[in-house]
């Protein structure tokens, strides 16, 4: 168990079924919680359960085979990691490190005076990164094994920042919410850059060593950075401590981590993305339009999750091998729904 540093309740009296453990591993021997990793549940700050079980797993497309996973093993966060860049970005910006949403964003990249010069691309802020509006043609669609997606073309350019802020201007910036590695790419760089540090020695330095997380790796992108929108590992219960820190408003162990006023910024609707899910800075949010409770989450390619869930104060995070998969969100959203949401009592 890797439950250092937090209060430990039993599902029965953090309010919830008896009974979640075994069925939530009952309903995994059976084979209905396909690729299913890891589960951890804290409520109220308190651990209730931690789940580890068997499967096929890959580190940013490495196979390592079947996996018996524990609470030592770190898992591939995948596109979560794009909302911890949103949290470090915060932490960076409240040390004057790097630019506020409202700045040019060409501004910071002054070698591409040339794309500066197109009126339509001036008009991109640091902001519309933050939030996946930028509005430049992006298509990450396709299978990441498909030379044409655009977050491997990136990797695979010369200058992935050219490439990126050379794409076709489609729509106005601020307008239209389209999934992109590229804008967290952008992020990435402008903190290190701005705190001279690598994007995962500044995460270890700013936010993982304050909450206790001593264990972690930052898979590096074909140019020697890290992979800021896909390749941050963690152990799954770590993970937790982030979504406990980001339930408590920044805050942990009586120290202020994200400030305050960043996370509320980051967790308020920028834009939509459909009926049900807004994003804010690096964050999805579910509003609820379709019944329970508003949650906060962060969401990664193979069924990666983190769950905030305020009223409740729930924190969930779900760790899945179902890569590459169209059907990748199902395991996380009924674990979520169908074990969590469903023995919660009180």
């Amino acid at each position: 168990m890797l439950t250092t540093g937090w209060a430990q309740a039993t599902p029965e009296t953090a309010g919830f079924a008896p009974d979640l453990p075994a069925r939530l591993d009952a309903a995994v021997a059976a084979g209905k919680l396909p690729g299913l990793h890891a589960v951890i549940l804290a409520r109220r700050g308190a651990m209730v359960m931690e789940r580890y079980y068997t499967g096929i797993d890959e580190a940013w497309g490495r196979p390592l085979g079947n996996v018996t996973f524990n609470a030592e093993t770190k898992h591939d966060l995948r596109s979560v990691s794009k909302s911890i860049v949103g949290l470090l970005y915060g932490i960076a910006l409240e040390a004057g490190k790097v630019p506020p949403p409202e700045a040019a964003l060409l501004d910071s990249f002054p070698y591409l005076a040339d794309l500066a010069a197109d009126p339509a691309r001036r008009a991109l802020t640091v902001g519309h990164a933050l939030t996946m509006t930028l509005g430049l043609d992006w298509n990450e669609n396709l299978p990441y094994s498909d030379p044409n997606n655009s977050e491997i073309a990136m990797e695979r350019a010369a200058d992935r920042y050219r490439y990126i802020l050379s794409q076709e201007v489609v729509s106005p910036p601020g307008q239209r919410w389209t999934y992109s590695g590229g804008n967290t790419a952008l992020l990435g760089h402008l903190i290190s850059r701005g705190t001279g540090m690598t994007l995962h020695d500044f995460a270890r330095q700013a936010l993982f060593a304050p909450l206790g997380i001593i264990d972690s790796e930052w898979v590096l992108s074909f140019n020697g950075e890290a992979s800021a929108a896909s390749g941050l590992r963690l152990r799954p219960a770590d993970l937790t401590r982030i979504g406990q820190c980001v339930l408590d408003g920044g805050r942990a162990e009586g120290r202020q981590i994200v400030p305050a006023a960043w996370l509320t910024q980051s967790l308020t609707r920028k834009t939509s993305i459909d009926a049900e899910i807004d994003y804010g800075f690096q964050w999805y949010l579910y509003n609820a339009s379709a019944g329970g409770s508003p949650w906060y989450g962060a969401f990664g390619n193979g069924g990666q999750r983190l769950f905030v869930i305020p009223r409740p104060r729930i924190v969930l995070a779900v760790v899945c091998g179902n890569y590459n998969r169209p059907d990748q969100g199902v395991v996380p959203r009924t674990v979520l729904r169908d074990f969590v949401i469903a023995a919660l009592q009180r």
